[in-house]
């Protein structure tokens, strides 16, 4: 068990799924956001911070033997909104991490980091990069800078590119790349006891029918998520229809990534 975790971004959407989930990792939860978090619960700190203000990401880290870092803009925006909190606050927790004694780091990065290969392609974790957009393109530089703290370094990390991490799949796409709740739980859970981590590419998806992505590079890990989207199809297909075969939501993984436009503040 962790001494403290730090979860950054812990007002998020995967979040607030786990927050109560991950209570028995660790003897106290830091959490930590610049959106409301409501009041702390039993073994919980509440830090706000944000993520580009680089003395308060020092404070923020200090005292922690562990770091899930979701935080960050999850949503395609302007290169100046995401610049803050996706690339600043990035370098900021690294720099952080390794000045307050190199705690282990989960770093959520993104299927929208590979969005451009299409969805007959078994990706692996050597597959190139190919974002699907800006948000994409800050999640290949957070990858790039765990690696480089690692080799540099010694920092370990698992790079965890997530699918759609929700409580169900919501559309035909997200059949492919769903993860429970409960299956990134198990993974945070592989990634902060394994006695050897390294920095590894791990596809954050869920025992599906259908997957787009390779993990049998990290089978050391003793991850094996067992929630299957399958239970979700059947209320798809009669709720919506499927997406034309030349939709980008059927030709290519980041789906509609792929078409949004670059936008300009």
């Amino acid at each position: 068990m962790l001494e403290r975790l730090l979860v950054t971004g812990a007002a998020g959407g995967i979040g607030t799924l786990l927050r109560h989930k991950l209570k028995p990792l660790a003897k106290t939860l830091r959490l930590s956001d610049v959106a409301d978090l409501g009041h702390a619960g039993e073994n919980e700190e509440i830090v706000p911070c944000d993520l580009a203000d680089r003395g308060a990401v020092r404070q923020l880290v200090e005292g922690c033997d562990g770091i899930l870092h979701l935080g960050g803009i999850s949503l395609e925006k302007s290169f100046d909104t995401l610049l803050g909190p996706n690339i600043v606050g990035v370098y900021n927790l690294y720099e952080a991490a390794r000045a307050c004694g190199s705690p282990r780091i989960l770093f959520a990065s993104s299927n929208h980091v590979t969005g451009f290969h299409e969805q007959g392609t078994l990706l692996t974790a050597e597959a190139s990069l190919r974002p699907d957009g800006l948000y994409g393109v800050t999640k290949c530089f957070g990858e790039a800078m765990a690696r480089m703290y690692h080799d540099k370094f010694g920092l370990e990390t698992a790079i965890v590119r997530i699918g759609w991490c929700a409580q169900e799949a919501q559309d035909h796409r997200k059949l492919s790349i769903w993860m429970s709740p409960d299956d990134f739980l198990s993974l945070v859970a592989c990634v902060f006891t394994v006695s050897r981590l390294g920095c590894p590419v791990i596809y954050g998806v869920s025992n599906n029918d259908t997957v787009w992505w390779d993990n049998s590079a990290v089978s050391y890990l003793g991850w094996h998520p067992k929630d299957n989207a399958a239970k979700f199809r059947e209320k798809i297909d009669a709720t919506m229809p499927r997406p034309p075969k030349d939709a980008c939501d059927a030709v290519y993984q980041g789906g509609k990534f792929t078409i949004e436009p670059i936008q300009e503040e």
